[in-house]
């Protein structure tokens, strides 16, 4: 196996808790444009959020990560297959699969070789998508103190690929004809405690350790009261082609 940039395998427990699935309309809308619906492949699966989503619509999903910590995380479903493999180079035939997707991934592969291998998998006019979260909106009082006191001061710590998700995928060289995905979003309703916890799953927070966002955390808990759920919503950012 390639080395690849792990950044998730040593907290692969909290990753699995913390991030939130997708939006069962955008997985939806995926599954719809694919010229048929016997194989997905979820590249860069994590702990299998989009996975299990997948199966719902196609017969099989072949679920592959390099962080063999993230896939002993992963939730067993019965249309599932996880396994321990390289974006850059999977255990799958050629042509064998209706839908190429990486989410909240692509940015860390190594782009040179995962594109040809995307190609080679898919079918004729099969789909490649990328999607991932974008920033979190909760309240204006709340955003201000998010962005000043956590997003801000985080900046010059994201890794550089970290900067190819933020910009939307867009200088990525994708080949084949660009498809437009519908606006989505994912809406939660989060206590405080929920969306610290997916704060501190993100790379930059476990790079630079726990007590980097222990400040801003304190001022959270003071204009957001303990186990008070509240409307959180985290636009998607997507991109995708058909070959």
């Amino acid at each position: 196996m390639s080395s690849f940039p792990d950044h998730f395998s040593g907290h692969a427990k909290l990753y699995a808790q913390a991030r939130p699935s997708y939006p069962e309309s955008l997985i939806a809308e995926l599954a719809a444009l694919a010229p048929g619906r016997a194989q997905a492949w979820d590249v860069g699966t994590g702990s299998g959020q989009a996975a299990r989503m997948l199966a719902r619509h196609f017969d099989h999903v072949h679920a592959t990560d390099p962080s063999a910590g993230q896939i002993a995380e992963a939730e067993a479903h019965p249309g599932v297959t996880f396994g321990v493999e390289a974006a850059e180079q999977c255990s799958l035939g050629d042509a064998s699969c209706d839908l190429v997707l990486a989410a909240t991934a692509l940015h860390w592969f190594d782009h040179d070789r995962f594109f040809p291998e995307a190609e080679r998998v898919l079918r004729p006019n099969g789909v490649l998508a990328a999607i991932g979260y974008d920033w979190f909106y909760v309240d204006p009082e709340v955003d201000a103190l998010i962005g000043a006191r956590l997003l801000k001061p985080l900046e010059p710590y994201w890794a550089a690929q970290n900067w190819l998700l933020i910009d939307g995928y867009r200088t990525l060289p994708f080949l084949g004809a660009e498809v437009r995905l519908s606006p989505s979003a994912i809406h939660l309703a989060w206590t405080r405690e929920q969306l610290e916890a997916y704060v501190r799953s993100w790379s930059a927070v476990q790079k630079l350790g726990e007590q980097t966002v222990r400040p801003a955390f304190a001022e959270l808990s003071r204009i957001w009261p303990d186990q008070e759920p509240r409307h959180v919503v985290m636009p998607m950012l997507t991109r995708a082609v058909r070959l």
